[in-house]
Parts: C-alpha cells; structure tokens; sequence
C-alpha cells in the first residue's frame, strides 16, 4: 500500500497488524489470537481500508488498520514514556476486583490497554502500586496516566498531552468527549468505541487545553461531537470551552440526571441505559433564539448575585475604574505617538497573567513581528533582557510562555473579513480569548474618502461585534482619530469617539471607549473611560495615570497628587 493521506491523516505504508492488504474479510487481531487453534485463522473481521476501521463480528470490538500521524505535528521537544514490554499485561486479581465494583471487564481493560505497574507517586514520595493508562496516537506511546489506591494522579512528566484513547474516533464521522480514563472504559463497556478523555480533568480555568491543540486534526472532519463531562462546575466550564471553540452547531450534550458521570452511570443503570443515554444526546440550542428555561440559571444567579465583575487587567488604578466583558469590543483611540499600542499589549499582558487568556494580534503597524514579540517578552520578563540573558532559564521560560500565548496575524493584504477568518481559527485551534485589531484603518477595504463614511463603518462594528458574541471573545480595537486640532494653550486637544472617522457609530456600536493620552511634559500617560456599556464594569471620564517605565515597557501607576487648600473658609 502506497503512502496517502486518508479523512486528513497521513498514513504509514504498512497496516499496523501486518494484516492482508485490499481484503475484504480477515482475522481479527484483537480475538483471534487467543482463540482455538482450529480458530486462529478463522474470518471473523470486516475490513474497510478507506475509513482504515476493522470490526470483528467475533467480539464485537472496532480496531485501526492504519498506523495515522498527524500533519502539522507540533514544533516542541516532547519526552516519550518507554513502551510497555506488552501492550496486554493483564491486571492482577485485586485490580481486576476493583474495576469490576466499577462495571469494568478485564476484556475491557486489555482493549485499552490498561496495565499495572510500580511508579513513584511525588503525593506520597514513594513508589507505589499503579494502574497505569497509555496514550496511545497511532502506535505511538505519546503518554502515561498513573493512578495508585488512594486516587492520586499523574501524567508522565515532559510528554505531550494528548486525548486518552484518541486513535478510537479516526474513521468515524462522530466522537464522543468526557472527562477521564474511567469513562471511556465504561463506554468501551456499553460497545461505544469511538470516545476519547481529556488528559487533566476539568477545571474552572478551561483557557488553556493544549491536548485540544495537540489534537484539534482529530476533530475537524467531525459532523457530531458529544460533549459527556460532568455536570459540576468545572465540568460545565469544560463544555462551555468546548462548544466555543469546536462550535455549537456540531455539539451534543449529554444528561447524565442522576449520575455524575458515565462510569456512575453504568455502575447504577446498566450498559445497555448508558447507551441509551448517550444516544439522547441533545444538541446545543439553536443560536439567536432563547426561552427563559435556557438562561435560567443565569437568571438565578443573578437574582442572587447580581452582576458579575468584569475582567480587570491586574493595575490597580485602572480597574478601579474600569473592567469588562468576554463577547465585546473595546474601541482604544488617540492621537499619534500617544502610547495606545503600547497600552493595549499591557492589557493583553494582564489578561493573560491573571486569566491565562491567549491573544492574536493583527497590527499591521507594530511591524517587523520579532520587534512586537520583544515588546510584550519585556513586559512579561519586566526588564529589558540583553545578549547575555539568551538561552538561560528565564529567557527560555519567557521566551515560551510568549511562544504560547501570543499570536501574530500577518498578511500580505489585511481585510477585516480575512482577520476575522484567522481569529476565529485560532479561537479552534489555540482557545485565544483576545483579538487586537490595530489599527482600524489598515484592515478595512473601502475607500476612506466615500462619502458614505457612517454606513461602512457601522457595517464593520457590526461584524466585529458578531465575532466577539460568537466566539465569546473581548476585541480591542484601535482607531485614529481624524486630524486634531491645537487648543488655545497650544496644546492638541484630546480626541474623543467622536474624532474618529465614521464617529458618531463608533461611540454607539462599541461596548467601551478608551483614550490613551501622553502628557510630555511631565512625562505621564493616562487612559481616560470614554464609555462603559454598563455600570457595574467602569466609570465614564474617570482617568488612570501612569508612568511609562522604558525598560520594561510597562506602564506604572502614578497618580497626581491633588492640591489641597488648607486656608480658613469664610465661616470658620
């Protein structure tokens, strides 16, 4: 068989059971080996080389033909947990008796090539006994979750983290995610094959899931996606994530009603109802249209609760007055060489610091891209690194950390239609929850001197704030404003939203203003609220001052001192 490429994977020029090439019907290499020796060369599997799925009518179990790899595969250096000297070392009686209070098989277990094994345990600090889940990718050991009796976890340190069980849902039109290793052994059970886990659980910070990056080529082919995770908060958070970034038209959702999860499920309701559930699954509710059923929790909660905070950028000056949502648009204005740039990346830096939010920027003006990299590494390492610093450990775990949570959109011709196109690949492919358009001017393709200037930029609001909704993500916009003027003390005035081209749309249809003003004479920056959408997240007019640290870039808080009169008032 010829190397091709097969549903989007590459595959090896061999099968990865060395069965016969082009037949229709074989034996199955999951079954046949253990079988009577009469048996051993019995036909009891189907062969389809096109999808590169095998199923065995004998025990009713799917398995690969093909040995896939992923195209695309990512850059950095992972470590490779040792292959097992056999992938079917069976469990010992005690460990096989516990998995059975679970509604597992040993059958189950062999499947999925889960095995026993000593491993030292940095909860206890000692070695101790474990149940060991390989990660397999094609035929690959990519990584190793280890579990002792007393529930504490670990993945292998310095591999990859991909999905548990993820070669399962190569060929198939559908995959199941839930959200450990024990689920997918209890829907093994249930005869559910194509179903996969994440490596870590939930959390309630489902920002960063490089298993989703790692394996994003798995999922792109795929018309359904049932999301089985927990119905608790981080299992909730979890599904929220997943549904942003793999899309709400693709995505089910399971009710697991009583039951925490798929493995409790089996446990109390049986195989045959845990698939029965699964088949229920619902798919998300149709986008655009609501009932009150469908926001009721957040109806509760805010009953409760009220609003919730917005989302501050770690300055204590400026959250005073001013924070914000996800699935809006900030625009950022000001007059040239004014700091507005520099003030966005510190916003970004900050989101990203206190929320791990990741940020694509498409800044046609912060060009070449190394020189804007240098810029948000120095506000990161908060210092100017020089040659020396190259290659010690803070400037690799710096240089990393911007690596992965910093994206640079560049084109030879940017459109706002294009950019928009790439954010909402990098939603899918990288989970950023930030896109910075700077500035506004250079992305859009209508002539600036059209005499219906208000029209196209409404448009443009429109389609950003479409974007942000959909995808759940805060855009900052910058804008120029139009020519400015020199006041009567010969300084230029500060611009307003009103200042900007198309101005009037711009104060209406952004969520939030922001100026960013530079007073050269005392050498200070302040950013001025312009607009605050709602009340809770800011203060209108309120400003922040700052100094303007040049090493690292980042902006200080420097408030002015007011002046008190302290004389004797008329009545005292």
């Amino acid at each position: 068989m010829e190397n091709r490429e097969i549903n989007g994977f590459l595959i090896d020029s061999f099968n990865q059971y060395g069965l016969e090439a082009g037949k229709s019907q074989g034996v199955c290499p999951l079954c046949s080996v253990d079988r009577q020796p009469k048996n051993k060369k019995a036909k009891c599997a189907s062969y389809d080389w096109e999808r590169g799925l095998g199923t065995c009518h004998n025990c009713n179990t799917s398995f690969q033909l093909h040995t896939y790899q992923r195209k695309g595969a990512s850059e950095k250096i992972y470590v490779r947990p040792s292959q097992p000297e056999t992938l079917y070392t069976p469990v010992q009686t005690k460990v096989q008796e516990w998995f059975a209070t679970r509604g597992i098989s040993n059958k189950t277990l062999q499947d999925l090539r889960v095995i026993e094994g000593p491993e030292f345990m940095p909860q206890t600090g000692k070695s101790e006994n474990t149940i060991q889940f390989n990660y397999y990718m094609g035929d690959q050991l990519i990584n190793v979750k280890y579990r002792d009796g007393r529930k504490n976890f670990k993945l292998y340190k310095g591999a990859e983290k991909i999905f548990y069980n993820i070669n399962s849902i190569v060929g198939y039109d559908s995959a199941i995610i839930v959200e450990g290793e024990m689920d997918v052994l209890a829907m093994h059970e249930a005869g559910i094959k194509n179903v996969i886990s994440v490596p870590n659980g939930a959390t309630l910070n489902s920002n960063n899931l490089d298993y989703l990056d790692n394996c994003i080529d798995y999922l792109e082919d795929k018309t359904k996606i049932i999301l089985a995770v927990d119905a608790d908060e981080p299992g909730q958070a979890l599904k929220q994530e997943f549904i942003r970034r793999l899309g709400a038209e693709v995505c089910h959702l399971v009710d697991f009603e009583d039951c925490k999860d798929a493995n409790d499920y089996l446990v109390k309701h049986g195989a045959d109802n845990l698939k029965i559930v699964i088949d229920r699954a619902n798919q998300v509710p149709l986008e655009g249209v609501s009932t009150l059923k469908d926001v009721e929790d957040e109806l509760v909660d805010f009953v409760k609760n009220g609003f919730k905070p917005g989302f501050q950028i770690g300055i204590e000056n400026f959250d005073k007055i001013f924070s914000t949502y996800t699935g809006q648009f900030i625009t950022v204005t000001g007059i040239p060489s004014s700091g507005k740039s520099d003030f966005v990346d510190q916003m970004c830096v900050g989101y990203n610091q206190k929320y791990s939010w990741k940020t694509a920027f498409a800044s046609p003006e912060n060009q070449p891209t190394y020189l804007h990299a240098h810029k948000l590494m120095r506000k990161v390492w908060m210092d100017m690194p020089d040659a020396s610093d190259i290659g010690n450990d803070k400037w690799n775990t710096v240089t990393e950390h911007v690596n992965d949570n910093f994206y640079f959109i560049d084109m030879d011709k940017y459109s706002l239609e294009a950019v928009l196109r790439k954010g909402a690949e990098l939603v899918k492919r990288k989970g950023i929850k930030c896109l910075v358009i700077d500035p506004f001017n250079k992305v859009r393709d209508v002539n600036a001197s059209s005499d219906d200037v208000n029209r196209y930029t409404l448009e443009y609001l429109q389609k950003i704030e479409v974007f942000a909704k959909k995808f759940d993500v805060l855009v900052i916009v910058v804008a120029h404003p139009t020519k400015m003027y020199k006041g009567s003390d010969g300084k230029i005035e500060e611009p307003t939203m009103y200042n900007i081209k198309g101005g009037g749309e711009w104060y209406d249809a952004s969520y939030h203003g922001i100026l960013v003003h530079r007073d050269y004479e005392a050498k200070t920056v302040k950013a001025k609220v312009l607009k605050v959408k709602f009340q809770n997240l800011g203060e209108n007019q309120a400003e922040a001052h700052f100094k303007w640290e040049p090493k690292s870039g980042c902006f200080i808080p420097n408030e002015p001192v007011m002046n008190v009169d302290n004389s004797s008032m008329p009545w005292d």
